[in-house]
Parts: structure tokens; C-alpha cells; sequence
């Protein structure tokens, strides 16, 4: 059914003419030079806030679902990296033996060229301190050559300053 919502306009016979509307589920307005349509709003059809909180919910959803994918990530990746130290602190444990027998067979090979057994385990405990010397002195010579993050603290004093306008 087509109601007249407006008069004619007076301008009817060039001009865009009276509106009228179809009555029913959708309406549309119509002219002679346009057509827009009108749809009533439906209990069933989305609103902007249903919309809105749909895309929220939704956006939650997924971001717990990657949270809950980068943890079972990190349990594979951590029960491999505890495997891996173990295995590195069983390698390391198994080096310091062997350090221990080659000190041990060190003395007795400086002990069968002729000195005594008790001054060939010194001359080993010697060459050690020799070893533990130098390597204190590397140490040390590289622990001097740290400095502070120099450029960072430059770059951190001019942020107020860039904030001001005065940069």
C-alpha cells in the first residue's frame, strides 16, 4: 500500500513532486528523481553497541587465546631449555673430573721423569694458581672496559626537553 506522506510541492510539474511511503515491514520513500529505502529496526538485527560489544568480546576472546597459546609454547620450550642445562651441567660436571684425572696423571708423568711424587703435585698445583692468575687479570681488564649506556641517558635527559617544544 502507498500512503502520500507530504502535499505536492508547488513546484509539481517540473519538480520533484509529492513523497510517499510504502506501509508494511520496510517503507520506502520515493520521489519521482530518487529512491532511498527505509527499513523498520528489528528485535533481531545488530545495533552499533551490540556490534560494538560483540567486537570487544570477540577481541578478547582472541587475544586470551593467544595468551594461552604462547604458554603452552613456553612449557614445550622450557621443559626443552631444562634438558639442555641439565645436560650442560652434566657435561660440566664430567669436565671438572676430567680436569682432575689429567692433574693427577700430570704429576705422576713429571714424577716417572725423575722428581719426587710430593713436588710433582706441587708443580701442578703451581701451573693451576699460574692458570687461575691469568685468568682473574683477563677478568679484571675486561670488567674495566664496561660502561654505562651512555647514548641512553643522552637520549633520556632530552625527552623532557622534546616534550616542552624545545627540542
Amino acid at each position: 500500500r502507498i500512503l502520500p506522506v507530504g502535499g505536492p510541492s508547488p513546484d509539481w510539474p517540473g519538480g520533484p513532486g509529492p513523497v510517499f511511503a510504502r506501509v508494511g515491514a520496510s517503507a520506502s520513500v520515493e520521489t519521482r528523481e530518487q529512491h532511498v529505502a527505509i527499513e523498520e529496526v528489528k528485535e533481531t538485527d545488530p545495533t552499533i553497541g551490540r556490534l560494538v560489544a560483540d567486537a570487544s568480546r570477540d577481541i578478547s576472546t582472541l587475544i586470551s587465546k593467544e595468551i594461552e597459546l604462547a604458554k603452552s609454547e613456553l612449557k614445550v620450550s622450557a621443559k626443552f631449555g631444562g634438558v639442555g642445562v641439565g645436560l650442560f651441567a652434566a657435561a660440566g660436571f664430567i669436565a671438572v673430573l676430567a680436569i682432575i684425572m689429567f692433574s693427577v696423571s700430570l704429576a705422576y708423568f713429571i714424577h716417572w721423569a725423575g722428581l719426587g711424587l710430593h713436588w710433582s703435585f706441587l708443580i701442578v698445583f703451581g701451573l693451576y694458581l699460574l692458570l687461575a692468575g691469568g685468568l682473574v687479570f683477563a677478568g679484571i681488564r675486561s670488567v674495566k672496559k664496561v660502561k654505562g649506556p651512555e647514548r641512553a641517558i643522552a637520549q633520556g635527559k632530552e625527552i623532557p626537553r622534546a616534550l616542552k617544544g624545545q627540542a
